[in-house]
């Protein structure tokens, strides 16, 4: 009985490592296709609501299209709207898993093919193409899948030969409308400890394939289970920004409120189930009553009628559960997004808020090829605050009044600090990313990006080492001339601009418009060219006896010197996005 139990937890992690393999796999193999797709169809609810369904019944996981839609959301690429209506269909496009199940894993032994397919992903595995690798993992991952299936259909115990712990559980059957709440509780809990309504379903089917609960109560679990999934999505988020706690809450309302009207309607939600479910595939009405599920005997191959209306019962219940859903609330959504928006509160501090990371959390990482999307939202973000560090330079270096430069000065060095965090937080987040299976393009991407806030850091660092400078010069009593305050403004107007174009590179290479980046070398070329004249036009001044180098001047050229450095950093950022990023 021990090894028993332990075959079916081994069959059961088998059947949820396929799934995420599978899905994995897929999204790898069409990422950027998808990405695309999910920014160009989301113009209404119902383009929404299709593109949800079909980008979900493609990678087969809701979890991911999620993750997908709250990184657009966060890119601005999509509203909180158009980003519900996408995950009402993602519910719909989830129920697919259950129809593969239900009619691949029980009414035929695919689980015959599965070592054969293995065969086949592992010679796809080892090609030199990325593509070939990435339908491997999709291959292998549909073989796990269907195999552990199989494997949890035997390992199961046969309650038969144990009459009074079958009738135990058929026991909380008897309790009516109180029975039903009992199985959707199961469900829920069943759901949060696998963290997979998947793999839920998967065991429900299996429940009721062996006939130890009726199917109005495999109902109910299913039921529970769309509640257990929302939960699961929630405390995911719980560490996460509030798109993604938006995101969650949307998904929890929609959920709740399916749940809630089905339970009201429950026994003519069956029969309508029932009903469709005999007239499509001309089986046995499961929501009959007196219906019962006859079990073949252990091991054989053949579905009896009642098993084969009960799988597709259930299945039809998920789909019309979610399809039915989504057609009340899709009219509704704009006052779902108001009641989440006044749940879950812009932060009352703008200010801390600018500094903190927007796109990424500290839960888990999701697919690596939709990560490095988070990663590089939170990039732009860094360049944004970056730039903003920039102000606080051109108003230090202009301003007289000891007292303000003091507070001045302090925001100096608290953007530096800002930097480190940020670089540090990135880095960990992409180091955890490429720990993963990730494609050689999205690898190199990665190393890019790594780069790129290195030389942001470097930024917050220059920053800090103008502001050293010119604490020197106020220690010293030095003071700039109107020339001298009107040359260094100009030379921070100039790197900011070039700050704004690498602003624009940024964001042309993370939608895939990246073509050139001669504006960045433009504004490079300039920024040296303009350091060298008013460097060269100082030292002239100096050696001509108009200026005094003790006046100040030994600061102002090391104020030009780190500016241009500045640019250097900027242009290598462009750089580093060119080589990785641009359209070919």
């Amino acid at each position: 009985m021990f090894l028993q139990l332990l075959t079916l937890i081994g069959a059961l992690g088998m059947f949820l490592y396929g799934m995420n393999l599978m899905s994995a796999g897929l999204q790898k193999s069409a990422g950027d296709k998808l990405r695309n797709f999910l920014s160009s169809m989301t113009s209404s609810p119902f383009k929404g609501v299709l593109t949800g369904l079909g980008i979900t019944t493609v990678i087969q996981s809701s979890s991911a299209t999620t993750v997908m839609v709250v990184s657009f959301v966060n890119a601005g690429l999509l509203t909180l709207t158009q980003a519900i209506s996408v995950i009402m269909g993602a519910n719909i496009g989830t129920t697919v898993t259950a129809w593969l199940v239900s009619w691949l894993g029980f009414k035929a032994d695919i689980s015959v093919l599965a070592v054969p397919l293995m065969a086949i992903g592992f010679i796809l595995s080892i090609s030199k193409k990325d593509h070939r690798r990435n339908i491997s993992e999709l291959i292998v991952g549909f073989s796990l899948l269907f195999l552990g299936l199989s494997l949890m259909k035997l390992a199961v115990p046969d309650l038969s030969k144990t009459p009074e712990l079958l009738s135990f559980i058929q026991g909380w059957q008897n309790y009516g409308f109180g029975s039903v709440i009992i199985f959707l509780v199961f469900g829920t809990l069943l759901t949060l400890v696998l963290q997979s309504s998947s793999a839920s379903m998967a065991i429900t089917l299996i429940m009721l394939n062996m006939g130890w609960i009726r199917f109005d109560m495999a109902c109910a679990i299913v039921l529970g289970e769309n509640i257990g999934t929302t939960i699961t999505a929630n405390i995911a988020a719980a560490v996460g920004n509030k798109y993604s706690k938006r995101a969650a809450l949307a998904h929890t309302v929609f959920n709740l409120f399916g749940v809630i009207w089905a339970l009201i309607t429950f026994p003519f939600f069956l029969k309508l189930i029932g009903f469709i479910t005999s007239a499509i595939f001309a089986v046995p009405d499961p929501a009959a009553e007196g219906f019962t599920v006859v079990a073949a005997a252990k091991g054989a191959m053949e579905q009896t009628p009642s098993q084969t209306a009960a799988l597709f019962g259930l299945s039809m219940l998920h789909t019309l559960f979610n399809t039915i859903n989504t057609f009340i609330l899709i009219w509704f959504i704009p006052t779902i997004e108001k009641l989440v928006c006044s749940v879950i509160k812009d932060s009352e501090d703008k200010e801390q808020e600018t500094f903190a990371l927007k796109y990424m959390d500290a839960g888990p990482v999701a697919i690596p090829e939709l990560s490095t999307e988070q990663a590089f939202n939170e990039i732009i973000n860094f360049a944004n605050v970056s730039r903003d560090g920039l102000k606080y330079v051109t108003e230090a270096i202009l301003e007289p009044k000891p007292d303000n430069f003091a507070l001045l000065s302090a925001k100096l060095v608290e953007y530096e600090e800002i930097a480190d965090r940020m670089e540090l937080e990135i880095e960990g987040f992409l180091n955890s990313v490429s720990a993963g299976n990730v494609s050689e393009e999205t690898s190199a991407k990665i190393k890019a990006m790594s780069r790129i806030i290195e030389e942001l850091e470097s930024l917050g660092d220059s920053g800090k080492t103008i502001n050293n400078v010119l604490m020197r010069r106020n220690v010293y009593k030095k003071t700039f001339d109107k020339e001298t305050l009107q040359n260094l403004a100009l030379m921070a107007d100039s790197v900011d601009n070039a700050y704004q174009i690498m602003i624009d590179n940024l964001k042309a290479a993370h939608a895939g418009t990246l073509t050139d980046i001669s504006k960045a070398h433009n504004a490079e070329a300039h920024i040296n060219t303009l350091r060298n004249y008013l460097r060269d036009s100082e030292i002239e001044a100096i050696e001509n006896g108009s200026k005094n180098y003790q006046s100040g001047s030994i600061y102002y050229i090391d104020l030009i010197s780190i500016l241009e450095q500045m640019g250097d950093s900027l242009i290598n950022i462009s750089k580093d996005l060119e080589n990785a990023f641009r359209m070919k």
